[in-house]
């Protein structure tokens, strides 16, 4: 059995914003494999299903970003689960726009989330890191990562997230590499080849025949040669 964490705030305020993003992962994993509907449970909520062989059970913590940790840290002991059985889906101001990275275990790297869940856990759990770009300076961070996606960001947005759908069977069996294949086919698919191909040589038929062998006498060629 292992637990999904996807990380954001409640309430419709927050739903669209940048720090959302695990939230909205963990939403499409619950939609595209056909799981239960969402319970309060844990202080916040929680959606139950399988990937492949694998019990899933999906959390978003209701405690606000913040104190994350509170909710993660009771569902792990309630399930009697290890840290390594837990993966949380969270937003990454360290990667470009549209990137994902799985990791396993680390720093929080300021992430208050995920020092929430520190502090409840232990660092030894695996993330997938979200890209939602920088702001360019620190102090941005804040009221960056609390803002709304814009419009630009829409289409690469809706396909990080529906590839995280396709390939969450992939992460539950620990196959990290097809994961993030099944994200990059959604986010950059293959292109259909648009070159013209090269126009072939025509070939005669026939080869051209050789030539006949003058059996003509000197004698003969001369006397032709004047008539």
């Amino acid at each position: 059995m292992k637990l999904f964490v996807g990380l954001g705030n409640p309430g419709a305020k927050y739903a669209q914003n940048r720090h959302n993003i695990g939230f909205m992962a963990v939403d499409q994993i619950a939609q595209n494999h056909g799981f239960s509907s969402w319970k309060k449970k844990f202080q916040g909520q929680i959606s139950e299903g399988r990937l492949g062989s694998d019990k899933i059970v999906l959390l978003k913590p209701e405690t606000f970003m913040n104190r994350s940790g509170q909710s993660v840290g009771e569902a792990m002991r309630f399930y009697k689960l290890d840290s390594t059985d837990i993966t949380v889906f969270h937003d990454e101001i360290d990667l470009a726009p549209s990137k994902v990275r799985v990791k396993a275990g680390g720093g929080h790297a300021g992430h208050n989330g995920l020092r929430s869940i520190h502090e409840h856990i232990g660092p030894h759990y695996d993330r997938v890191r979200l890209g939602v770009g920088h702001p360019g300076h620190k102090d941005k961070v804040p009221g960056y990562v609390l803002h709304d996606f814009p419009k630009s960001d829409r289409d690469w947005l809706d396909d990080v997230i529906r590839g995280i759908g396709d390939g969450a069977p992939h992460l539950a069996d620990g196959d990290s590499g097809r994961f993030m294949n099944a994200v990059a086919l959604r986010v950059a698919p293959p292109r259909s080849s648009t070159t013209t191909p090269k126009p072939q040589k025509v070939v005669a038929a026939h080869a051209p025949e050789d030539p006949v062998p003058d059996a003509r006498t000197a004698v003969q060629k001369l006397i032709d040669r004047f008539r």
